[in-house]
């Protein structure tokens, strides 16, 4: 049998994004609408025994790397338990973890010492009244966070920073160097119309060329690469080891090099942000389906990947949250 996981379009799809929970102690206005509370049942979660089968079938199909996602992945009781028995399934190389840090002051360590070895922060402000205006949270908890991973040994440590007209835009530069002097990585990401929080977000959307236009304008920008499955692209800032990363699913689509499915609290998997195509694996979990069955779900689901998104197409066809799908 061929071990290796290839869409209709001829891509390997070889990273999977595996979110843990659809819960967030953070309620930034773009994800997540305020006051919203339709959560997936904790019966309906996939339990780490069920996570560990989903995620051991993909490695015997050739994934390679998994990013422990959310909502809020720390939301999830024993966490480090379960990063510890993905970080031993066979074939995993890179386990990683998406994060708004609040808690990562109080788990770092743990999650080391259970195989996590980078992860990604987000981090759209630096000005705690401003941060508080986005998220709804605390950004003295985050910074603490940041601080507790770089001391715990993380690396590379990915600040994310969705940059909104209006909103942040100002504090590219701060952010720049906010990570030359930590020694984080820094990626900017534009806004994309998952649903109605999403759409209203794109009030703000701020084309990533022209905050790197800017950029070079302060800073000598080198060509850069990263290690990792995502999709940015990068600059180095010259004279310094800082990689500036611009994600722009907007702008510049990179769907043609797209190598990743997300796989949701509730045992879905999801073929693209931008699109609805999905298959349940949770049913066939519980009805007792055997490791063969399972792969065999997992390569009907991979034949349903689009070629592409729709985002500037058809803004309004994607209606789940995106907390629903898995960051």
């Amino acid at each position: 049998m061929n071990q290796q996981l290839t869409d209709r379009f001829g891509r390997a799809i070889e990273y999977v994004r595996l979110s843990v929970t659809d819960r967030c102690d953070l309620r930034c206005f773009y994800c997540m609408p305020k006051g919203y509370s339709d959560f997936e049942a904790p019966d309906h979660w996939l339990t780490f025994d069920e996570i560990e089968r989903v995620i051991g079938a993909f490695a015997r199909l050739g994934t390679r790397r998994v990013r422990v996602t959310g909502g809020e992945p720390l939301v999830r009781k024993d966490l480090p338990q379960l990063t510890a028995r993905l970080a031993a399934l066979p074939g995993i190389k890179d386990l990683s973890l998406s994060t708004n840090a609040t808690r990562l002051a109080k788990h770092a360590v743990d999650l080391h010492a259970a195989g996590i070895r980078r992860i990604n922060v987000s981090l759209d402000s630096l000005d705690a009244a401003r941060f508080k205006d986005i998220t709804q949270g605390k950004l003295d908890k985050v910074l603490a966070g940041l601080m507790a991973a770089k001391a715990a040994g993380f690396s590379p440590i990915k600040i994310n920073m969705v940059v909104m007209k209006g909103i942040n835009e100002d504090e590219v530069e701060a952010m720049v160097d906010f990570c030359i002097e930590h020694g984080f990585t820094l990626r900017f990401i534009e806004t994309m119309p998952m649903g109605n929080t999403g759409r209203n977000a794109t009030d703000h959307y701020v084309d990533l060329q022209t905050v790197k236009a800017r950029l070079a304008k302060r800073y000598e920008l080198l060509p850069g690469v990263m290690p990792g499955g995502g999709p940015a692209r990068y600059v180095r800032v010259a004279g310094t080891d800082l990689r500036i990363g611009f994600i722009t699913p907007i702008s510049q689509h990179f769907c043609e090099t797209c190598n990743r499915v997300r796989l949701s609290v509730d045992g879905t998997l999801y073929m693209c942000l931008g699109q609805e195509h999905k298959l349940e694996l949770r049913p066939l979990l519980r009805a007792g389906c055997t490791d063969a069955e399972l792969e065999t779900a997992i390569r009907t689901a991979i034949d349903l990947k689009p070629e592409r998104h729709e985002f500037r197409e058809k803004p309004d066809q994607v209606v789940r949250f995106m907390s629903m799908t898995g960051g």
